[in-house]
């Protein structure tokens, strides 16, 4: 006599690394509590010698308190390049800017294909910034302090149609968080307090 085994359906619900199944259930529970979807991100800076400055990142607040999970906080140097009158010991804060953007845009285009059933192979991009550097340095008033002009430039590939994916693309630009600060900006108060 043979033994019935119990049938269990197995769903594929990591797609691009992201388990689905906990991205739905997240965004379930936010529309019904959307008081879940507050959340507050925070770095901490310090000078340390000329251009050279050093940010630490680690606890936020998520989901109704403070997020204290991270072992380990993440650490990163700025600086400028020595045309600039820095000695390279990091990437300058604009460049962040960039790498802010693109990581962005590549995590919503990985979230947005994985959520409609597109397998990825690759994402890869390259973002650039035109600046004219004589309004951060206070030599000509004219020009803005900051970026001109930014471009970004997506190549992905995955098991869909180039309609398909340009469409998860598309979609991800709709929901960058970043996207939106740098295309619509967004208020910023600056506190001083001094010894």
């Amino acid at each position: 006599m043979s033994a019935t085994l119990p049938f269990r359906a197995v769903t594929d619900t990591i797609r691009n690394g992201v388990d689905t199944e906990k991205l739905f259930a997240t965004l379930d529970l936010i529309k019904t509590q959307p008081e879940l979807a507050k959340f507050q991100f925070r770095v901490s800076n310090r000078w340390i010698d000329g251009s050279h400055n050093r940010s630490t990142i680690k606890d936020f607040y998520a989901a109704g308190g403070e997020d204290t999970t991270r072992s380990e906080e993440f650490v990163i140097d700025a600086g400028e390049p020595a045309i600039l009158v820095g000695t390279d010991t990091g990437a300058n804060p604009a460049e962040y800017l960039l790498h802010a953007l693109a990581a962005c845009l590549t995590t919503s285009i990985v979230y947005v294909a994985a959520a409609r059933k597109v397998k990825l192979t690759s994402v890869e991009s390259t973002v650039t910034g035109e600046m004219d550097v004589r309004g951060a340095l206070g030599v000509d008033d004219e020009p803005r302090n900051g970026f001109e002009r930014i471009d970004a430039s997506f190549r992905v590939t995955g098991c869909a149609p180039e309609e398909k994916l340009r469409e998860v693309v598309e979609r991800a630009r709709k929901r960058s968080a970043v996207y939106d600060m740098v295309t619509h900006g967004v208020p910023v108060a600056v506190e001083v307090t001094t010894d």
